[in-house]
């Protein structure tokens, strides 16, 4: 799967995943007022309002980027109409030729694990038939569960050309508490990212492995230090944008090649027209604002590999 995915970054020439992480905050009051209308002011109307709000989106950027990322506690937040959207987000999303990373942090061992990684990334077989669940093409995984948690995705990864990217070093403030905590004098995110690319073996496709990992735009040094431990592990990059990650911060997680990295942006991309950067769409043009906000996003990380 990720010779896939590096084939469309190479193609739209943008290491940039759109993370679909709705809010009501987001959406126009037009749009939440028609839905409400339509369905209710309850979880039914604003699925409804989560569902056209993403929609437009994909159907603005998806001739321009590889990638989006849906985050899951968005649409659990409204219960089964939310995992309804979740998953139209998903196949709307692949029927339009892009790739989807379901971000849902899914780390648990054995038997609950497998079903994690089969609900997620592969099919259930029911009588003489099989049924795939949310049928994204990537998930995230935590680790700290150890290699019982992972293997199991690993070994639906394999089975069904699907992909994980583990949390190593993730972008929040407070990662720190556990995951710079040394062990034997070095940080735990180090070990974590040698244990990836060890994962990383038995998953192999082309140059990379189907077993990435996330660390974070806002920690570049550590950065350098995991592209270096991790040299076969695409790296999702987080942090970009609202975070306060920039072009400049992202250089040290590619590889020379200009591979290596794929660079999330959430809010920054899918409310970006309720941004002063983008007032000319602030009357709630989402989609062009999102279209907008990614090929500046996109042009800002070209000039950075540049230099």
């Amino acid at each position: 799967m990720i010779s896939k995915l590096i084939d469309k970054i190479e193609k739209t020439g943008a290491p940039i995943v759109v993370g679909l992480d709705p809010k009501l905050d987001f959406i126009p009051d037009k749009v939440k007022e028609k839905c409400f209308e339509e369905k209710g002011r309850n979880p039914e109307g604003a699925a409804e309002a989560f569902w056209q709000f993403n929609k437009e989106i994909i159907d603005n950027i998806a001739d321009i980027v590889p990638a989006v990322k849906p985050q899951i506690a968005m649409y659990e937040e409204l219960g089964i109409p939310g995992l309804i959207t979740f998953k139209k987000t998903v196949d709307y999303a692949k029927e339009k030729g892009l790739i989807v990373i379901g971000d849902v942090k899914r780390g648990d061992i054995g038997s609950t694990s497998e079903s994690y990684a089969v609900g997620h990334l592969g099919s259930v077989q029911i009588g003489d038939s099989s049924f795939a669940g949310f049928d994204e093409d990537f998930a995230t995984v935590n680790p700290y569960l150890g290699s019982d948690g992972v293997k199991p995705f690993i070994n639906v990864c394999n089975k069904n050309d699907r992909g994980i990217f583990v949390l190593v070093k993730t972008s929040n403030p407070s990662s720190g508490e556990f995951q710079d905590r040394l062990i034997d004098g070095r940080p735990l995110y180090e070990i974590v990212g040698e244990q990836v690319e060890k994962w990383g073996m038995d998953s192999m496709d082309g140059a990379y492995s189907n077993v990435g990992a996330v660390v974070g735009a806002t920690y570049p040094e550590m950065g350098k230090i995991l592209r270096d431990i991790m040299p076969h592990a695409y790296i999702l990059v987080p942090g970009y944008g609202a975070q306060g990650g920039k072009g400049k911060d992202l250089v040290h997680f590619f590889n020379s090649d200009g591979l290596g990295a794929i660079v999330n942006s959430s809010r920054g991309i899918i409310a970006a027209w309720k941004s002063d950067s983008y007032k000319q769409f602030a009357d709630g043009k989402v989609g062009e604002a999102a279209r907008a906000a990614a090929l500046d996003m996109k042009e800002d990380i070209a000039k950075a590999l540049s230099k």
